[in-house]
């Protein structure tokens, strides 16, 4: 049967253009032949922790995945029972409720924030750039935060929302630069901590809570890179938040990544080692959970925008692994730099997507929000 496996590996790599044992970047080699049992049973997850032991390498992760997700290998290979179990606890279960929020916090936005300073730009935002215009990740980190502002038609002295703040970056710039009042959530602690040092002096209160947890009225309420965390079966929950919260005559924005079909899980070695019980959203799931509360007044996709991101994160994170090397270990190298190329295929193949909204109330008057 092995052989039989080896076999069926190699004919679907094929189908993509990669060549086991080859000589170009794209193509993988194998250290261990257990490898072929592993990811045909397996899929994501068995490709992904196979990968983590060292049963293969491959020297440009990225244009690997680029190529098998172009031409949807995924779909080629039935799942075993560890997917299919995946699948049934999240439609079974509610694996974003209140309580679970704080465990993605823990095991991913936590874990340190001397490796996120030396891996993001020098503003430490988590999410896509915008570089239409930009030369580095510095320029494209600021131009992104003042499309989000444009978008917004944030002014001085207005009041903002905002859901999921990571280190502060966005209230930090929406305050300095234009002059507005934040009130910001997360649900790391580390984030919370840092954040409130960077934000001192200025008009941003940073808590560490849940979205579900916020009151008060404002003039806009916006999340940048939080949606990824909701779950389908809270996204109504969310915009019923947004709803709470916003003034009758505000503007909310979401920035998320987002996929091409209606789904109710997310690639399996994520999940269990990257971000725990996240999902992403699609148009149709959002649309619904919208639906009767808002309009939707811009939607923008610069997906292939977040490939050049995950890549100067990568960059970044490779030149700083002798500093951290000794306190993360060779293991946590081989999943971080699995995790950051494996995106970055993920987005160039199109197979994810970067979307950001706007969205008003009926009876509003439409905002200029057509800043891209």
């Amino acid at each position: 049967m092995g052989g039989n496996e080896e076999r069926i590996i190699k004919e679907l790599f094929a189908l993509a253009g990669v060549t086991v044992n080859g000589d170009k970047p794209y193509d993988i080699t194998i250290h261990d032949r257990r490898f072929y049992r592993r990811a045909l049973n397996e899929q994501a997850l068995g490709l992904g922790e196979s990968y983590m032991d060292g049963w293969w390498d491959c020297p440009a992760l990225d244009q690997f995945f680029h190529r098998i997700l172009s031409v949807k290998l995924q779909e080629k290979v039935k799942g075993n029972w560890k997917i299919k179990l995946d699948i049934l606890k999240s439609r079974l279960f509610n694996l974003q409720k209140e309580k679970r929020a704080y465990q993605v916090g823990e095991r991913h936005y936590d874990i340190g924030n001397d490796l996120y300073r030396r891996m993001l730009d020098k503003r430490m935002i988590y999410t896509c750039a915008y570089w239409k215009k930009a030369r580095n990740l510095d320029q494209a980190q600021e131009a992104k935060l003042d499309l989000v502002c444009r978008k917004i038609n944030l002014k001085k002295g207005m009041t903002v929302l905002e859901l999921g703040c990571g280190w502060g970056t966005f209230a930090r710039y929406a305050a300095e630069e234009y002059g507005a009042k934040v009130t910001a959530v997360t649900i790391s602690r580390e984030q919370v901590k840092l954040g409130r040092e960077l934000c001192r002096g200025l008009p941003v209160e940073i808590k560490l809570e849940d979205y579900r947890q916020v009151t008060g009225k404002y003039d806009r309420v916006i999340s940048i890179g939080i949606m990824e965390h909701v779950g389908y079966k809270n996204y109504r929950t969310y915009m019923e938040t947004v709803d709470r919260t916003l003034k009758h005559d505000g503007i909310a924005f979401v920035h998320t990544i987002g996929q091409n079909s209606n789904e109710t899980t997310t690639n399996s070695w994520t999940t269990r080692y990257i971000f725990p019980n996240s999902m992403l959203p699609s148009i149709a799931q959002l649309g619904k959970a919208m639906e009767g509360l808002f309009i939707m007044e811009d939607w923008h996709n610069f997906g292939p925008d977040y490939d050049k991101t995950l890549m100067a994160w990568h960059a970044n994170f490779e030149k700083s692994w002798p500093e951290l090397k000794e306190k993360y270990g060779d293991r946590f190298y081989r999943i971080w730099r699995y995790y950051l190329l494996s995106s970055a295929g993920g987005f160039r193949s199109r197979f994810n997507q970067l979307w950001q909204i706007v969205m008003t109330r009926s009876g509003s008057e439409q905002p200029d929000c057509r800043q891209s």
